[in-house]
């Protein structure tokens, strides 16, 4: 559990409070590492990134709202700068589809690991969008204005998204 001593000794560059607070949530920033990285080695790079702002940047948690929340947001967007150095968003294709429909995963009965496999093989404009909107919670509007694109073509990207795991599900079923 994170208590304001660890926050604290953050502040004040404690390397012993750094080291707490790294094994206190570092597994749960690695997942979204995870979710937004094309391999391990970058989802690696990316949690090593997000600890290094997370140290510098500590001085401006005011402490309204979740400690871990607010980590949570500066590895989300460390993540999307990494991607937007990168430009690995591609513009929409075709037509967009209406991404109203549900996503059904759960008669599908997927693991989380099987789940956060087939997410890191969609293609990486896809997969950062559907991880913003299925997983994190941002709605197109919002997906568009940290992306730099439009809300129709965050849309569909997260469209094809489905398509793409629904067709992995789908080939998975055959097996």
């Amino acid at each position: 559990m994170l208590n304001e001593q660890i926050i604290q000794g953050c502040k004040d560059k404690q390397g012993s409070a750094q080291r707490q607070l790294y094994e206190l949530v570092a597994g749960r920033m690695m997942g979204v590492c995870l979710r937004y990285a094309k391999d391990d080695e970058e989802a690696k790079d990316l949690l090593q990134e997000g600890f290094i702002k997370v140290f510098q940047q500590i001085d401006a948690f005011r402490g309204e709202g979740s400690f871990e929340g607010w980590i949570k947001k500066i590895f989300i967007n460390t993540a999307l700068e990494s991607i937007r150095k990168k430009k690995l968003l591609t513009q929409p294709l075709e037509d967009e589809e209406d991404a109203s429909d549900n996503f059904l995963i759960q008669e599908n009965k997927l693991e989380a690991k099987e789940l956060l496999q087939m997410i890191r093989k969609l293609p990486d404009g896809y997969r950062v969008v559907f991880n913003l909107y299925a997983i994190e919670g941002f709605n197109h509007r919002e997906i568009a204005q940290q992306l730099n694109i439009t809300e129709g073509t965050s849309k569909s990207q997260y469209a094809r998204a489905r398509q793409f795991l629904q067709k992995m599900l789908t080939e998975e079923k055959v097996k």
